[in-house]
């Protein structure tokens, strides 16, 4: 890891990387990105848009971009979306630039919370009650593989953030 002070934060859709990502900078006192927000800002599209015009391989080298613009920021908490380390060498990359923080939920735990805001996420609008579980349960097994690489992992379920903080801190020298 360079001696950048940068934390992605990663894992599934719903997993709560927005949610924490901003807890963790306010504690730090460090500034908060979401990779999602920065796309939206950048294209002028909302993500729905940029899948629904131009697909999902054109996103996910738009997000690509912008991850990798953010290598040289210091102090910051970067909130991935839940598909950004598994595409290219996106996970290489930000182990090499920060540390990496996986959310971890189980399928049950994600399903509940993705359930009212599915219209919201392209890549699970359509999905009935039972397609959503199994999609989750598909796409985490895959993903997992590349979770699993993060330098921190915990149970995103009654997360404490200051433990988090510690251990950010501790793990980061600060």
């Amino acid at each position: 890891m360079l001696n950048s002070q940068i934390v992605y934060i990663i894992g599934f859709m719903g997993s709560g990387k927005s949610t924490t990502g901003k807890k963790l900078a306010s504690l730090l006192g460090w500034s908060f990105i979401d990779i999602d927000k920065r796309i939206e800002e950048q294209t002028g599209k909302t993500i729905p848009e940029l899948f629904a015009q131009n697909g999902e391989a054109y996103f996910r080298n738009v997000e690509t971009e912008v991850l990798k613009s953010l290598k040289t920021l210091k102090n910051a908490v970067i909130s991935t979306g839940g598909g950004t380390p598994c595409h290219g060498d996106n996970m290489d990359f930000m182990l090499e630039t920060g540390l990496t923080l996986y959310l971890k939920l189980t399928p049950g735990q994600l399903k509940s919370r993705l359930s009212e805001s599915s219209h919201e996420r392209p890549l699970i609008k359509n999905l009935s009650n039972d397609g959503l579980l199994s999609f989750i349960e598909e796409k985490l097994a895959h993903r997992e593989k590349c979770y699993n690489r993060s330098e921190i992992v915990v149970e995103g379920i009654d997360l404490n953030i200051n433990l988090l903080k510690s251990l950010v801190q501790s793990r980061l020298n600060i």
